[in-house]
């Protein structure tokens, strides 16, 4: 508990002991003349500790033209019970009004302490070797291709790779999982993982503005400014609620008052009905259950850019996945080499010459599969990468083209029928058609439960777009139990049928798309929600992306639709809660079957429960 919250307790605490010593003085001392006068200041110096604040906000609201909000109508309320003699009413109200803002501060604080803690993870230095000597700087002060040095229970300030060295890493705060992962040489590690083991020299790949641990923050930091429609509609309900029950109160003071008399009754009730319609516990635990929301899915390395988006994925009726890098693990191998008119090894090694200029999975993997010392063929002339196809590279006298069957037909180049266990990489050579490679990828460990997942939470439609050869694509989505399937798409093409599926949806239903790729960036930004893997992915796929899977982990989506779901139907329950006590408790106020101490039970009880209640949504928990 924090040194201010501490303070407000006392004051709290000092405001109830004079409350009650106002009561039970005078039932104690009955017979001495001046109790009646010591009991009043009592309860004035009670009401003023606990309620000059609140007085002091109404005033600074009336003078900046902000007149009907919560402090406003606690003051009106308050004043008037004591300008018609209901001294311990008017007490009662600012002390339990206090006593729920103490809960809601309370429960806000930690909400936040939860969130700041599970995203502790920024560096606050980083060793550097610079020339003979190691410094100790801020991460922003060290460059690309700088060298730092992380020991054991020091965190990674910068995404790097290690250049020696063989730990563990503690990657908990980014993935929410709590496996370590080992590294050694040659391997990429991103900021915030926490190094466990040995001694990890590494050479930074990026400054500390474009690491994950500072677009992580980022996302953390902003996600509360995109507003769900039901916080903005709570915001806009407040905006006309709050002065049509000012002027309801107002009415039933004046109009009853005007015909039968009893001002001093119908003050009492119309005070009471402010008090009453008092729209905290709306306005205090709508977003606060957002927030628990928010907080949960990173918990879980799930990163969520706004309370928009977490309410969309409630609504989930369409998915749509890309599949390398996001339903299979985008480790490919070669399984299978048909050369025509050459040997194995002449396939291999010409295959390799033009794939070696690409950064693709599948190309890294025909090059990797070749000693790359022999890979010699003199200067490269031109190179040229097409998106959905494959390449084509130029040497002085040589023209080698490696990609789909598509880029063959492009280039008019007759092929063979390749084999259907994979994706086929052809080749050739000068126009002249020397084989193909099949090349094969894995699924994820965790896909099939994802879709069985996803069925279970609600999605009706799964999709699969890819940019794959029919023949693989249809065996992942056999495996799958995927819905619909179309493969050897470009990215525009993915773009089409996005827009085909977002006009067949309804209106109040959301259609997800999942990807990795720089390729997919564009349709992450056309789909609802674009869900982009994190770990591996590229950074113009989580830039465009509304919601980020840091571990990779496509299970983790369907744990995301499922936090969303619930923080919702805590949304839910608080609205009609709240709504259902203080209309039942403002019609008996009207009628006179309750008075004020049952409407500050309507206002800052209603809150409280209310509040307690949001806090359930930052305790999600994995099912």
């Amino acid at each position: 508990m924090s040194r201010k919250q501490k303070r407000e307790l006392y004051k709290i605490g000092c405001g109830a002991f004079l409350f009650l010593s106002g009561i039970v003085l005078p039932w104690i001392f009955s017979a001495l003349s001046f109790i009646p006068y010591l009991a009043f200041a009592l309860q004035l110096t009670a009401y003023l500790i606990v309620g000059l604040d609140v007085l002091a906000e109404a005033f600074s609201g009336i003078r900046n033209g902000q007149l009907f909000d919560e402090n406003f109508l606690m003051a009106v309320a308050t004043i008037g019970a004591l300008l018609i003699g209901e001294y311990h009413e008017a007490v009662a109200v600012m002390l339990f009004y206090q006593i729920g803002e103490w809960f809601q501060r309370y429960a806000v604080g930690k909400s936040r302490a939860s969130i700041a803690e599970l995203m502790d993870i920024r560096p606050e230095t980083a060793t550097v070797e610079r020339g003979e000597n190691v410094e100790t700087v801020d991460p922003e002060e060290v460059n690309i291709g700088e060298i730092i040095v992380v020991r054991a229970g020091e965190r990674i300030p910068l995404d790097s790779v290690v250049v020696s060295g063989v730990s563990s890493l503690d990657t908990s705060a980014l993935t929410g999982e709590s496996f370590p992962r080992d590294v050694t040489a040659g391997d990429e590690v991103i900021s915030g993982c926490i190094n466990q083991t040995g001694l990890l020299r590494l050479r930074t790949t990026k400054v500390y503005s474009d690491s994950t641990v500072a677009r992580i923050l980022e996302l953390v930091e902003n996600a509360s400014d995109k507003k769900a429609k039901v916080e903005s509609f709570i915001t806009r309900f407040s905006r006309i609620y709050t002065p049509t029950v000012c002027c309801l109160a107002l009415l039933l003071f004046l109009v009853p008052s005007l015909i039968w008399g009893q001002w001093t009754l119908w003050g009492y009730r119309a005070l009471s009905f402010l008090v009453v319609s008092c729209p905290c516990a709306l306005v205090i635990s709508v977003p606060l259950s957002f927030f628990g929301g928010i907080g949960a899915a990173s918990r879980h390395g799930i990163l969520v850019k706004g309370s928009n988006h977490l309410e969309q994925l409630a609504q989930t009726s369409t998915v749509v996945f890309d599949k390398t890098g996001t339903l299979t693990k985008g480790r490919f191998r070669v399984t299978e080499a048909m050369p025509v008119g050459v040997d194995k090894q002449t396939l291999l090694h010409t295959a390799a010459l033009a794939e070696m200029h690409s950064n693709h999975p599948i190309s890294r993997c025909v090059y990797e599969t070749v000693d790359l010392s022999t890979l010699s063929a003199g200067e490269c002339l031109h190179v040229e990468e097409k998106p959905g196809l494959g390449i084509v590279a130029e040497y002085h006298n040589r023209v080698i083209a490696a990609g789909n069957a598509r880029l063959m037909a492009l280039l008019g180049i007759r092929i063979s029928t390749p084999a259907l266990n994979g994706t086929s990489v052809h080749v050739a050579e000068n126009n002249t058609y020397l084989g193909y490679l099949t090349v094969s990828d894995e699924l994820k460990p965790d896909a099939k439960e994802t879709l069985a997942a996803l069925r279970r939470n609600g999605v009706k439609r799964t999709v699969l777009l890819t940019g794959d050869q029919q023949t693989a694509a249809e065996a992942i989505a056999s495996q799958l139990s995927i819905n619909e399937l179309h493969a050897q798409l470009l990215p525009q093409d993915k773009v089409m049928h996005v827009e085909r599926l977002l006009a067949d949806k309804q209106d109040r239903q959301t259609l997800i798309y999942v990807g990795d790729g720089i390729n997919d960036a564009p349709v992450l930004a056309r789909a609802d929600v674009g869900v982009a893997m994190g770990a591996l992915g590229s950074d113009a796929a989580v830039e465009a992306a509304d919601v980020v899977l840091m571990d990779d982990n496509p299970l983790k989506l369907a744990l995301a639709i499922h936090i969303s779901r619930r923080t919702l139907a805590i949304v839910r329950q608080n609205i009609v809660f709240a709504l259902t006590v203080k209309l039942l408790v403002l019609g008996m106020v009207a009628l006179g079957a309750a008075g004020m101490w049952l409407a500050v039970f309507a206002d800052v009880g209603v809150s409280v429960i209310a509040i307690l209640n949001a806090m359930r949504a930052l305790n999600t928990k994995s099912f």
